[in-house]
């Protein structure tokens, strides 16, 4: 029996010993760079010919791999193999299955810099915003072992004399599994290894800008001994093998995570039954949010803007969770902006491999135009009071950027950005700005800074959002402590990381036999 879970501890860099230890760890990564790195398909290397270079974000000049792309005929063998083998995998001993997970934790937190090191490389994270995930990664292996344990126990049920009833929770079959890029370890670790402990196989598409990382993780995956064919590691063009991905008829799950559009999309396609499916598929989506921290005229202002700056700008905004609208009672709205433009005013936008860096790059040159359109739009739709300005021209920098005045209906109020963008709006009253915290298509995150019980309580009550903090930050939800999902438009509110998360991808069996 294992030890009860515990999230796993930090690492403070403010110890010099620490810092030391993740340079060396740099070093390692980086004298690793530019390697090649093939599909994986029942434990078979395949190379193709068409191939695509992962880049790092913070200098464009420095291949992190060369990575082989599949076609639809190597889609069509993932998903031939993976169907294959699900047909031992599913009769494999649950508690066998955790310890795959527990293996891979383990290896994992002994090579802990080494991981958060290559996303300092291909994602462009800080030591702190690395090592993080890192941490929440081994939290998610660590959880759900745990977790596919006490649901292999026998289930209470009301007891009949004349029979006796079991109920079970079996696999589903064959998964899609569609991680996204800014969070390409823990994210990508946490919904592969959930699908493949309950017992399902799974074809791993690891994001185009960060397939690396996911083939670092694979090859741990092989370390511990996972079968081959349980998880098959499929890079490829989301449009042509995503596509053949969601639409096939032995495809039971599709897990994703990433943009509204493409999750959509997805779930639309999903629900088409195709020729020889038996079954109505499974989608599992997380789709991001506009996310709004509210700040009351009761309130402790310091905290406030500590909240703000850390929500808002942790990881250059490129967070579901990240804190994009800040709503402010008009009583505390200029005292509020003058401290967040000033702390945000500080941060260090710089190389991430760099000690002192608080910010990185955004990851590629897309999202890189993508923000520096909505900043000219927020010029025209608020006050430009800190930031819009971009960094090394050698990297995709963006620097911190706030816009004061903003109407909650403003097109930076309103749609997701997902970068170092917040927009400021004030409030007649507290009811008003829930009003605008509610008045989005999203509902994932959102905070609350008030001293006042009593707005605490109709925030609890009336704050539609799936992870709701009070006098915290919106982001850095923790594995077993803050099961994390939303509302709306932001997905299907699936609890990563709690006690539900499990069930979506299983079944449940009632054996009953009357004597």
């Amino acid at each position: 029996m294992r030890s009860e879970f515990k999230n796993e501890v930090f690492v403070d860099f403010k110890v010099e010993r620490n810092n030391a230890e993740y340079d060396a760890a740099l070093q390692k990564i980086e004298a690793e760079l530019g390697k090649e790195y093939p599909l994986i398909i029942g434990g078979e290397r395949i190379v193709t010919d068409q191939k695509i270079a992962s880049i790092n974000p913070a200098n464009q000049s420095q291949t992190i791999g060369i990575v082989s792309q599949a076609d639809t005929k190597l889609a069509e063998k993932a998903i031939q193999t993976a169907a294959a083998t699900f047909e031992t995998w599913k009769r494999t001993d649950p508690s066998e299955r955790a310890r795959y997970l527990f293996r891979a934790a383990a290896i994992l937190r002994r090579r802990k810099h080494e991981f958060s090191a290559l996303m300092t490389f291909e994602a462009g994270k800080t030591r702190i915003e690395a090592d993080v995930e890192t941490a929440e990664a081994i939290d998610f292996l660590e959880f759900y072992g745990r977790e596919m344990q006490r649901l292999s126990q026998p289930h209470p049920l009301t007891v009949s004399q004349e029979e006796e009833n079991e109920l079970y929770y079996i696999p589903l079959g064959v998964g899609v599994v569609i991680p996204p890029w800014n969070f390409p370890l823990a994210i990508m670790a946490g919904m592969t290894t959930a699908a493949l402990v309950t017992g399902n196989t799974v074809v791993l598409k690891p994001a185009s800008t960060t397939p690396v990382i996911a083939a670092k993780f694979m090859a741990l995956l092989e370390e511990v001994g996972l079968p081959p064919g349980v998880v098959n590691y499929l890079p490829g063009p989301g449009g042509q093998v995503g596509d053949y991905l969601v639409d096939h008829p032995l495809t039971r799950f599709i897990s994703f995570t990433g943009s509204r559009d493409v999750g959509l999309r997805i779930n639309e396609r999903a629900a088409k039954t195709n020729p020889g499916q038996k079954w109505i598929k499974r989608v599992i989506a997380e789709m991001g949010g506009k996310d709004a921290i509210v700040v009351d005229n009761e309130a402790d202002l310091d905290m406030a803007a500590d909240t703000i700056t850390l929500s808002a700008f942790g990881f250059s905004g490129q967070k579901c969770s990240a804190c994009s609208r800040v709503i402010v009672h008009e009583e505390v709205y200029d005292i509020v902006l003058e401290k967040v433009v000033e702390r945000s005013s500080r941060l260090l936008m710089t190389n991430p491999a760099e000690v002192s860096a608080n910010l990185g790059p955004v990851i590629d040159e897309k999202a890189y135009a993508k923000i520096q359109e909505y900043i000219e739009i927020g010029k025209q739709e608020g006050r430009l009071v800190l930031g819009g300005g971009t960094g090394d021209p050698n990297g995709f920098f963006i620097e911190p950027t706030i816009f004061a005045d903003v109407p909650s209906t403003a097109r930076i109020s309103q749609e997701e950005i997902f970068g170092p963008v917040v927009a400021f709006t004030k409030a007649r009253s507290f009811d008003e700005a829930l009003e605008f915290a509610n008045n989005t298509d999203y509902g994932l995150t959102g905070a609350v800074i008030s001293r006042n019980g009593a707005n605490l309580e109709k925030a609890r009550r009336e704050f539609f959002v799936g992870n709701l903090y009070f006098n915290r930050k919106c982001t850095g939800a923790l594995v077993g402590t803050h099961p994390f999902g939303g509302f709306n438009m932001s997905g299907t509110d699936s609890k990563a990381g709690g006690r539900d998360y499990l069930l979506l991808f299983t079944q449940a069996k009632l054996v009953s036999d009357r004597f």
